[in-house]
């Protein structure tokens, strides 16, 4: 079975992610890929330079990240151009792990996906696994975690699906509000109702 892990923003889905490691299941992550498909000699790098300049390379021969979020940061005609080559990029990396791991003989997979539903790559995955905080636990985590104003923490929950419109799109929903122990016991109660464990 394969399973799409997700969460809001500082819902502590990587906390959960290691608590899926526990158990020797593998994780495929759409962010560690994120960076992997901009390194030197990627072909989503060269189209990157492409289609924004090769002021777009950074020193290192990688993507210069800071000046290609200055340059999409305000325009949503070219955030839209980004997510055209990188998101093409990120999926077929990720179907690529998948399958390499189903080969080794693994029967699931999780792939922690942050923005699984405003990606709309839930087709990807047989199950959804959200982990869920209250929305004023949410701010508060952000906050402490990024160091940033209430105004900040919230223009960036705002940013994403609201996490209770994921909790009704879930199959299965961790609330991460409370103590690791009780999350860990959720986890293992979706993984036995699933017969992954």
């Amino acid at each position: 079975m394969d399973i799409g892990l997700t969460g809001g923003i500082a819902s502590g889905k990587s906390t959960v992610a290691d608590m899926i490691r526990n158990y020797n299941i593998p994780i495929v992550d759409a962010d560690v890929i994120a960076r992997e498909v901009v390194e030197p000699g990627e072909s989503a790098l060269e189209e990157i330079v492409q289609s924004f300049g090769s002021e777009m390379k950074a020193e290192d021969g990688g993507l210069d990240r800071k000046r290609l979020g200055s340059v999409i940061f305000n325009n949503e005609d070219k955030r839209e151009l980004l997510n055209s080559i990188l998101h093409p990029a990120i999926r077929k990396r990720m179907l690529e792990e998948v399958a390499s791991y189903k080969n080794q003989g693994e029967p699931h997979v999780v792939l922690d996906i942050p923005l699984l539903y405003e990606s709309e790559l839930n087709h990807l995955v047989d199950r959804t696994l959200l982990v869920y905080v209250d929305p004023s636990t949410q701010l508060k985590r952000l906050m402490e975690r990024d160091g940033s104003t209430e105004q900040e923490a919230s223009d960036r929950i705002q940013s994403q699906m609201p996490i209770e419109k994921k909790k009704e799109l879930a199959d299965a929903v961790i609330d991460n509000t409370g103590s690791r122990k009780e999350s860990e016991e959720q986890l293992v109660h979706v993984l036995r109702k699933w017969e992954i464990i």
